[in-house]
Protein backbone atom coordinates (compact mmCIF):
# COMPACT_ATOMS: atom_id res chain seq x y z
CA UNK A 1 0.00 0.00 0.00
CA UNK A 2 1.30 3.57 -1.63
CA UNK A 3 2.14 5.68 1.52
CA UNK A 4 0.10 9.01 0.87
CA UNK A 5 2.84 12.15 0.65
CA UNK A 6 2.04 14.70 3.11
CA UNK A 7 0.39 18.20 1.23
CA UNK A 8 2.35 21.00 0.62
CA UNK A 9 0.57 24.14 1.22
CA UNK A 10 1.84 26.79 -1.48
CA UNK A 11 2.06 30.02 0.30
CA UNK A 12 2.32 33.07 -2.31
CA UNK A 13 5.26 34.62 -1.94
CA UNK A 14 3.67 37.81 -3.72
CA UNK A 15 3.75 40.28 -0.12
CA UNK A 16 7.69 40.13 0.00
CA UNK A 17 8.18 40.73 -3.78
CA UNK A 18 5.43 43.29 -3.65
CA UNK A 19 7.03 44.80 -0.58
CA UNK A 20 10.49 45.09 -2.27
CA UNK A 21 8.75 46.58 -5.62
CA UNK A 22 7.32 48.86 -3.35
CA UNK A 23 10.68 50.28 -1.82
CA UNK A 24 12.25 50.14 -4.73
CA UNK A 25 9.60 52.64 -6.36
CA UNK A 26 10.02 54.66 -3.12
CA UNK A 27 13.70 54.61 -2.96
CA UNK A 28 13.93 55.77 -6.72
CA UNK A 29 10.95 57.51 -7.55
CA UNK A 30 9.32 59.29 -4.21
CA UNK A 31 12.57 60.22 -2.23
CA UNK A 32 14.43 61.77 -4.89
CA UNK A 33 11.67 64.11 -5.36
CA UNK A 34 10.71 64.96 -2.32
CA UNK A 35 13.48 64.64 -0.16
CA UNK A 36 15.56 67.41 0.72
CA UNK A 37 19.74 67.89 1.39
CA UNK A 38 19.07 67.11 5.12
CA UNK A 39 17.48 64.35 4.50
CA UNK A 40 20.12 62.72 1.56
CA UNK A 41 23.34 63.89 3.45
CA UNK A 42 22.55 63.36 6.96
CA UNK A 43 20.21 60.17 7.10
CA UNK A 44 20.08 58.00 3.91
CA UNK A 45 23.45 58.05 2.56
CA UNK A 46 25.32 57.07 5.93
CA UNK A 47 22.53 54.92 6.31
CA UNK A 48 23.18 53.10 2.86
CA UNK A 49 27.40 53.02 3.17
CA UNK A 50 26.73 51.31 6.69
CA UNK A 51 24.34 49.78 5.93
CA UNK A 52 26.58 48.22 2.77
CA UNK A 53 29.01 47.77 5.62
CA UNK A 54 26.66 45.34 7.72
CA UNK A 55 25.17 43.50 4.70
CA UNK A 56 29.46 42.41 4.57
CA UNK A 57 30.12 41.64 7.97
CA UNK A 58 26.86 39.37 8.18
CA UNK A 59 28.13 36.92 5.36
CA UNK A 60 30.92 36.61 6.93
CA UNK A 61 29.73 36.49 11.12
CA UNK A 62 26.32 35.59 10.70
CA UNK A 63 26.38 33.30 7.59
CA UNK A 64 30.27 31.66 7.95
CA UNK A 65 30.10 32.23 11.90
CA UNK A 66 33.17 34.02 12.39
CA UNK A 67 33.83 36.62 13.94
CA UNK A 68 35.08 39.91 12.78
CA UNK A 69 36.29 43.34 14.58
CA UNK A 70 38.08 45.20 12.02
CA UNK A 71 35.43 45.79 9.65
CA UNK A 72 36.63 49.51 9.95
CA UNK A 73 40.08 48.48 8.75
CA UNK A 74 38.63 46.90 5.49
CA UNK A 75 35.74 49.77 4.95
CA UNK A 76 40.01 51.81 4.78
CA UNK A 77 41.90 50.01 2.99
CA UNK A 78 38.61 50.37 -0.24
CA UNK A 79 38.20 54.25 0.31
CA UNK A 80 42.49 54.82 0.80
CA UNK A 81 42.46 52.16 -2.50
CA UNK A 82 39.89 54.15 -4.10
CA UNK A 83 41.88 57.40 -4.07
CA UNK A 84 45.36 56.18 -5.06
CA UNK A 85 43.52 54.54 -8.06
CA UNK A 86 41.55 58.00 -9.14
CA UNK A 87 45.18 59.72 -8.23
CA UNK A 88 47.42 57.08 -10.15
CA UNK A 89 45.33 56.68 -12.83
CA UNK A 90 42.74 59.64 -13.53
CA UNK A 91 41.74 58.07 -17.23
CA UNK A 92 39.79 55.05 -14.79
CA UNK A 93 36.06 54.95 -14.75
CA UNK A 94 34.61 55.29 -11.38
CA UNK A 95 32.82 51.92 -11.28
CA UNK A 96 35.94 50.20 -12.23
CA UNK A 97 37.78 51.76 -9.77
CA UNK A 98 34.97 51.07 -7.22
CA UNK A 99 35.16 47.14 -8.11
CA UNK A 100 39.40 47.43 -8.20
CA UNK A 101 39.26 49.09 -4.52
CA UNK A 102 37.06 46.22 -3.51
CA UNK A 103 39.45 43.58 -5.44
CA UNK A 104 42.13 45.42 -2.87
CA UNK A 105 40.01 45.48 0.04
CA UNK A 106 39.07 41.52 -0.68
CA UNK A 107 43.32 40.58 -0.72
CA UNK A 108 43.71 42.26 2.32
CA UNK A 109 40.61 40.27 3.90
CA UNK A 110 41.61 36.71 2.68
CA UNK A 111 45.35 38.10 4.46
CA UNK A 112 43.67 38.84 7.57
CA UNK A 113 41.57 35.64 6.97
CA UNK A 114 44.30 33.54 7.10
CA UNK A 115 44.35 33.15 11.37
CA UNK A 116 40.94 31.95 11.32
CA UNK A 117 42.15 28.44 9.99
CA UNK A 118 43.43 27.60 13.09
CA UNK A 119 41.85 30.15 15.34
CA UNK A 120 38.24 30.39 16.38
CA UNK A 121 35.94 32.57 18.34
CA UNK A 122 37.28 35.28 20.57
CA UNK A 123 40.93 34.24 19.41
CA UNK A 124 39.77 34.99 15.51
CA UNK A 125 38.23 38.38 16.87
CA UNK A 126 40.88 39.47 18.71
CA UNK A 127 43.21 38.45 15.25
CA UNK A 128 41.20 40.94 13.32
CA UNK A 129 41.62 43.34 16.14
CA UNK A 130 45.02 43.37 15.52
CA UNK A 131 44.23 44.46 11.85
CA UNK A 132 42.49 47.12 12.58
CA UNK A 133 45.02 48.52 14.39
CA UNK A 134 47.15 47.98 11.96
CA UNK A 135 45.66 49.42 9.35
CA UNK A 136 45.18 52.31 11.64
CA UNK A 137 49.14 52.47 11.60
CA UNK A 138 49.33 52.60 8.60
CA UNK A 139 47.04 55.63 6.81
CA UNK A 140 48.72 57.57 9.82
CA UNK A 141 51.98 56.88 9.28
CA UNK A 142 52.44 56.17 5.37
CA UNK A 143 52.46 59.62 3.86
CA UNK A 144 51.97 57.80 0.58
CA UNK A 145 48.77 56.58 1.33
CA UNK A 146 47.60 60.18 1.74
CA UNK A 147 49.20 61.43 -1.30
CA UNK A 148 51.71 63.47 1.44
CA UNK A 149 48.77 65.54 3.15
CA UNK A 150 50.56 66.82 6.28
CA UNK A 151 46.96 66.48 8.18
CA UNK A 152 46.46 62.99 6.74
CA UNK A 153 43.02 64.57 5.51
CA UNK A 154 42.61 64.45 1.62
CA UNK A 155 39.54 65.51 -0.88
CA UNK A 156 37.49 62.94 -2.44
CA UNK A 157 37.20 62.47 -5.76
CA UNK A 158 33.77 63.95 -8.04
CA UNK A 159 31.53 61.83 -8.78
CA UNK A 160 31.40 61.35 -11.98
CA UNK A 161 30.02 58.13 -13.88
CA UNK A 162 30.45 58.20 -18.20
CA UNK A 163 29.81 62.07 -17.68
CA UNK A 164 26.84 62.40 -15.58
CA UNK A 165 27.72 64.12 -12.19
CA UNK A 166 26.88 62.65 -9.07
CA UNK A 167 28.03 65.83 -6.78
CA UNK A 168 25.12 67.12 -5.31
CA UNK A 169 23.15 65.30 -2.12
CA UNK A 170 20.59 63.72 -4.53
CA UNK A 171 23.48 62.84 -6.97
CA UNK A 172 25.55 60.99 -3.79
CA UNK A 173 22.66 59.40 -2.63
CA UNK A 174 21.07 58.10 -5.93
CA UNK A 175 24.80 56.78 -6.60
CA UNK A 176 24.98 55.22 -3.32
CA UNK A 177 21.58 53.45 -3.60
CA UNK A 178 22.58 51.31 -7.08
CA UNK A 179 25.66 50.33 -5.55
CA UNK A 180 24.09 49.22 -2.56
CA UNK A 181 21.10 47.62 -4.33
CA UNK A 182 23.46 45.78 -7.02
CA UNK A 183 25.39 44.24 -4.10
CA UNK A 184 22.38 43.17 -1.79
CA UNK A 185 21.00 41.02 -4.99
CA UNK A 186 24.50 39.71 -5.49
CA UNK A 187 24.80 38.82 -1.61
CA UNK A 188 20.90 37.79 -2.37
CA UNK A 189 21.60 34.79 -4.93
CA UNK A 190 25.36 34.03 -3.00
CA UNK A 191 23.29 32.76 0.07
CA UNK A 192 20.97 31.07 -1.96
CA UNK A 193 24.05 29.37 -4.02
CA UNK A 194 25.62 26.23 -2.78
CA UNK A 195 28.60 28.35 -1.35
CA UNK A 196 26.23 30.31 0.69
CA UNK A 197 24.64 26.52 1.82
CA UNK A 198 28.84 25.61 2.69
CA UNK A 199 28.78 29.24 5.19
CA UNK A 200 26.13 27.85 6.83
CA UNK A 201 27.20 24.71 7.04
CA UNK A 202 30.46 25.69 8.32
CA UNK A 203 28.64 28.12 10.44
CA UNK A 204 26.51 25.41 12.28
CA UNK A 205 28.89 22.63 12.52
CA UNK A 206 32.26 22.85 10.63
CA UNK A 207 33.82 19.01 11.40
CA UNK A 208 30.41 18.02 10.41
CA UNK A 209 30.51 20.23 7.09
CA UNK A 210 34.50 18.83 6.50
CA UNK A 211 32.73 15.33 6.75
CA UNK A 212 30.12 15.94 3.67
CA UNK A 213 32.99 17.34 1.79
CA UNK A 214 32.78 21.20 2.42
CA UNK A 215 36.37 22.90 1.83
CA UNK A 216 36.55 24.01 4.93
CA UNK A 217 39.76 26.27 4.59
CA UNK A 218 38.83 27.29 0.86
CA UNK A 219 35.24 28.72 2.11
CA UNK A 220 36.36 30.62 4.72
CA UNK A 221 38.67 32.40 3.73
CA UNK A 222 36.09 32.88 0.49
CA UNK A 223 34.07 34.33 3.71
CA UNK A 224 36.76 36.53 4.37
CA UNK A 225 36.93 37.89 1.02
CA UNK A 226 33.65 38.60 -0.12
CA UNK A 227 32.54 39.94 3.05
CA UNK A 228 36.14 42.33 2.84
CA UNK A 229 34.92 43.27 -0.68
CA UNK A 230 31.21 44.76 0.04
CA UNK A 231 33.16 46.36 3.24
CA UNK A 232 35.53 47.96 1.32
CA UNK A 233 32.85 49.21 -1.34
CA UNK A 234 30.70 50.17 1.72
CA UNK A 235 33.91 52.33 3.19
CA UNK A 236 34.42 53.93 -0.31
CA UNK A 237 30.57 55.27 0.07
CA UNK A 238 31.35 56.42 3.39
CA UNK A 239 34.28 58.40 2.54
CA UNK A 240 33.44 59.30 -1.48
CA UNK A 241 29.66 59.94 -1.18
CA UNK A 242 28.86 60.62 2.71
CA UNK A 243 32.03 62.56 4.55
CA UNK A 244 33.26 63.71 1.10
CA UNK A 245 37.06 63.15 2.83
CA UNK A 246 39.05 60.24 3.26
CA UNK A 247 40.08 60.50 6.80
CA UNK A 248 41.65 58.02 9.23
CA UNK A 249 39.33 59.44 11.92
CA UNK A 250 36.17 57.88 9.70
CA UNK A 251 37.76 54.25 10.05
CA UNK A 252 38.18 54.52 13.80
CA UNK A 253 37.62 51.08 16.15
CA UNK A 254 33.89 52.53 17.17
CA UNK A 255 33.17 52.25 13.60
CA UNK A 256 34.27 48.49 13.43
CA UNK A 257 31.71 48.44 16.42
CA UNK A 258 29.44 50.23 15.31
CA UNK A 259 29.12 48.02 12.28
CA UNK A 260 29.08 44.76 14.70
CA UNK A 261 26.16 46.27 16.89
CA UNK A 262 24.30 47.05 13.63
CA UNK A 263 24.84 43.20 12.02
CA UNK A 264 23.47 42.30 15.98
CA UNK A 265 20.51 44.51 15.92
CA UNK A 266 19.80 43.83 12.95
CA UNK A 267 19.76 39.90 12.90
CA UNK A 268 22.61 38.23 12.43
CA UNK A 269 22.40 35.71 9.46
CA UNK A 270 19.65 37.88 7.37
CA UNK A 271 20.55 40.04 4.58
CA UNK A 272 17.90 42.55 6.11
CA UNK A 273 19.30 42.89 9.20
CA UNK A 274 21.95 44.93 8.19
CA UNK A 275 19.38 47.60 7.16
CA UNK A 276 17.14 47.18 9.96
CA UNK A 277 20.32 47.28 12.37
CA UNK A 278 21.82 50.54 10.05
CA UNK A 279 18.45 52.13 10.49
CA UNK A 280 18.31 51.90 13.94
CA UNK A 281 21.77 53.41 14.54
CA UNK A 282 21.30 56.13 11.85
CA UNK A 283 18.27 57.38 12.78
CA UNK A 284 18.12 56.68 16.61
CA UNK A 285 20.14 59.17 17.84
CA UNK A 286 19.41 62.10 16.02
CA UNK A 287 15.87 61.56 17.29
CA UNK A 288 17.29 61.35 21.00
CA UNK A 289 19.29 64.53 19.82
CA UNK A 290 16.19 66.74 18.82
CA UNK A 291 14.41 65.32 22.07
CA UNK A 292 17.50 66.07 24.08
CA UNK A 293 17.34 69.42 22.74
CA UNK A 294 13.69 70.02 23.41
CA UNK A 295 13.67 68.64 26.88
CA UNK A 296 17.09 70.10 28.14
CA UNK A 297 17.75 73.20 25.61
CA UNK A 298 20.83 74.97 26.89
CA UNK A 299 21.09 73.04 30.58
CA UNK A 300 23.90 71.38 29.19
CA UNK A 301 26.54 71.52 26.85
CA UNK A 302 26.88 69.33 23.96
CA UNK A 303 29.41 67.07 25.53
CA UNK A 304 27.24 66.24 28.18
CA UNK A 305 24.23 65.59 25.85
CA UNK A 306 26.48 63.26 23.64
CA UNK A 307 27.45 61.56 26.44
CA UNK A 308 23.36 61.21 27.19
CA UNK A 309 22.47 59.94 24.16
CA UNK A 310 25.02 56.86 24.07
CA UNK A 311 24.00 56.15 27.50
CA UNK A 312 19.95 56.08 26.11
CA UNK A 313 21.53 54.56 23.18
CA UNK A 314 22.83 51.38 24.95
CA UNK A 315 20.10 50.98 27.03
CA UNK A 316 17.54 50.55 23.79
CA UNK A 317 20.28 48.58 22.24
CA UNK A 318 20.05 46.10 25.49
CA UNK A 319 16.63 46.03 26.18
CA UNK A 320 16.10 44.86 21.89
CA UNK A 321 18.60 42.13 22.56
CA UNK A 322 17.00 41.01 25.73
CA UNK A 323 13.50 41.14 24.23
CA UNK A 324 14.45 39.33 20.59
CA UNK A 325 17.90 38.11 20.74
CA UNK A 326 17.40 37.64 16.73
CA UNK A 327 17.18 41.07 16.11
CA UNK A 328 14.71 43.82 14.73
CA UNK A 329 14.74 40.62 11.75
CA UNK A 330 13.01 38.70 14.25
CA UNK A 331 10.23 41.25 14.97
CA UNK A 332 9.87 41.30 11.46
CA UNK A 333 9.17 38.06 10.75
CA UNK A 334 7.11 38.44 13.65
CA UNK A 335 4.55 40.82 12.37
CA UNK A 336 4.47 39.27 8.91
CA UNK A 337 3.24 35.82 10.25
CA UNK A 338 0.67 37.56 11.81
CA UNK A 339 -0.57 39.38 9.11
CA UNK A 340 -0.14 37.00 6.49
CA UNK A 341 -0.67 34.07 8.05
CA UNK A 342 2.12 31.28 9.67
CA UNK A 343 3.95 29.43 6.93
CA UNK A 344 4.74 25.38 7.30
CA UNK A 345 6.99 24.44 9.49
Amino acid sequence: MATALPLRVAYPRWPRAAGIVLLLALAYGVIPLLGTSYLFEAILTPFLALALAGLGLNLLTGYAGLLSLGSAAFMAVGAYAAFNLSLRLPGLPLPVTILLAGGIAAAAGVVAGLPALRLRGFYLAVSTLAVQFFVAWAVNRIGWLSNDSPSGVISAPRLVVAGLSFEDARGRYLFSLTIVAGLTLAAWRLVRSPTGRNLVAIRDHETAARVVGVKVARTKLLAFALSSFIVGVGGVLWAFAYLRTVEPAGFNLDRSFQILFIVIIGGLGTLRGAFLGAGFIVVLPLILSRLGAAILGDGFDSGALEMVQRIVLGVLIVTVLIREPAGLSALLDRAGRRLFGRPPA
